[in-house]
C-alpha cells in the first residue's frame, strides 16, 4: 500500500512503498517511485527479480545506502550486486518523455557517426563550415514542406534540420568549444528571460508591447540601455538572411523608423527611376555600375512587394514552379531533344503548355496570355 505521497524536485508525484509491501502484494511499482526499508542485500535481489518481469535490465535506478550515499546502477546490475551498506532504499526515476528518449537516440547516433575508429568516413571529414550548405538547404526544405502543407514531409524535413543542430554541436564539443546541452540551455534561458510577461510578473497585452520589450531586454543584455542603432539591425539582416528576405526586413524596419514614402506612388516612382538607371548603366556603365544599378532595381521591386503586402520569396518560388511545370508539359509532348527545335516551335509549345496548365488549375491561370509573357 502507498505510505505517503511526496513531490519530486520536478513537482511530479512520487509513489513511496516499503519493500515488504512490494514483495507481499506483488506490486508493480510505477517508474517514478521510491522503495524504502530494504533490510538486506538479499531482499534487494528479490526486488530485482520481481521487477525484471516488468522492466528491461537496462532500466536506470539509484540505490541509497544507510549513509545516504547514492549509487546509480541498472536493474541488471542490482540483481548481481554483491556488497551494500544496509538498510537500503531504491529510487526508480520516471521514464523520459518519448521525445527526449528519441532525442537522446539521435545524439548517440551522431556521436557514433563521428567516432574516430567506427564512424562514417564522410561524417568524419566534415567541419562546421563544410556543413553550411546543408544547414541552408535543410532550412529551405522545411520552408517548402510548410508551404506545401504536407505533414509527413514537414516532420521529415524538421528532422533533417535538427540533425544539423546536433551535428554542429557534436563538432563543437569535440573541439572543446561548447556542448549541445549549452546550446539548449542558452535558448531556454533566453526565452524565459525575454518573456517576463509569461514567466514573471510583467503585464503585456499586445504584440507590439512584446516586441518593444524584447528589444529593450536585448539592449540590456548587450550592456547598454540605449536602443541598438537601426544601422546595426539592418546590417545583421543583410549579413544573415537570404537576400530577398533581408530586403523585406530592411524595408520594414526602415519604414517603422520613418524612412519610407507616404504612399505607394513613391515606391512606383522609385521603381521606374531605378529601371531607367539600370537601362542607362547597361548602355554606358561598366560591370560594377551595372551590378549596383541592378541591385537598386531589385530592392525597389522588393519595396513594391512590401507595400502590396506580398511575399517576394513566395512569389519567385511560384514562378520557378510554373516555369518547371510548363517545361514538364513540353517534354511530355515532344519526341526529340529540346535543342533540336526552333525558337518559334518552342514558343508554340510553351503557349500550349500554359493553356493546358491553366485548364488543369483555373485558379492559377494568368490574367493575360501574351506571347512575350514568361
Amino acid at each position: 500500500m502507498i505510505q505517503r505521497p511526496v513531490m519530486s524536485p520536478m513537482a511530479m508525484p512520487l509513489t513511496v512503498l516499503s519493500a515488504a509491501t512490494v514483495l507481499a502484494e506483488a506490486t508493480e511499482l510505477p517508474q517514478g517511485g521510491l522503495i524504502t526499508e530494504i533490510p538486506t542485500l538479499a531482499i534487494a535481489h528479490r526486488l530485482a527479480q520481481h521487477f525484471r518481469r516488468h522492466w528491461p535490465l537496462d532500466t536506470l535506478l539509484t540505490l541509497i545506502d544507510a549513509q545516504h550515499h547514492s549509487l546509480p546502477l541498472t536493474l541488471g546490475e542490482l540483481a548481481e550486486l554483491t556488497e551494500a551498506n544496509c538498510p537500503l532504499q531504491l529510487y526508480v526515476p520516471p521514464p523520459l518523455p518519448e521525445a527526449l528518449t528519441q532525442f537522446q537516440r539521435l545524439i548517440d547516433v551522431v556521436r557514433e557517426l563521428r567516432h574516430p575508429e567506427r564512424g562514417c568516413p564522410w561524417d568524419l571529414q566534415q567541419t562546421p563550415t563544410s556543413l553550411i550548405p546543408y544547414v541552408l538547404e535543410e532550412a529551405y526544405e522545411v520552408v517548402h514542406a510548410l508551404q506545401e502543407g504536407d505533414t509527413g514531409a514537414i516532420a521529415e524535413e524538421l528532422g533533417d534540420l535538427l540533425l544539423q543542430v546536433v551535428l554542429q554541436s557534436q563538432l563543437a564539443q569535440e573541439a572543446n568549444q561548447f556542448t549541445l546541452a549549452q546550446v539548449i540551455q542558452g535558448i531556454t534561458d533566453k526565452l524565459i528571460r525575454r518573456h517576463p510577461h509569461v514567466f514573471g510578473e510583467v503585464a503585456l497585452t499586445t504584440a507590439q508591447e512584446v516586441r518593444d520589450q524584447w528589444e529593450q531586454i536585448k539592449a540590456t543584455e548587450k550592456g547598454t540601455e540605449e536602443p541598438i542603432p537601426l544601422s546595426q539591425k539592418l546590417q545583421r539582416y543583410a549579413r544573415t538572411l537570404p537576400p530577398l528576405m533581408a530586403g523585406m526586413k530592411i524595408g520594414e524596419r526602415a519604414s517603422r523608423a520613418g524612412l519610407d514614402w507616404p504612399t505607394i506612388s513613391g515606391a512606383w516612382e522609385k521603381f521606374y527611376e531605378e529601371l531607367a538607371e539600370f537601362q542607362e548603366a547597361l548602355l554606358q556603365g561598366n560591370a560594377e555600375q551595372q551590378t549596383a544599378e541592378l541591385g537598386d532595381l531589385l530592392f525597389s521591386v522588393i519595396n513594391l512587394a512590401r507595400w502590396c503586402q506580398l511575399d517576394p520569396v513566395n512569389a519567385l518560388q511560384q514562378t520557378y514552379q510554373r516555369f518547371i511545370q510548363r517545361l514538364e508539359c513540353i517534354e511530355a509532348a515532344i519526341d526529340r531533344p529540346l535543342e533540336t527545335y526552333t525558337l518559334e516551335e518552342l514558343e508554340a509549345l510553351w503557349q500550349r503548355a500554359k493553356v493546358q496548365l491553366a485548364a488543369e488549375n483555373p485558379t492559377e491561370a494568368p490574367l493575360e496570355t501574351k506571347p512575350e509573357e514568361t
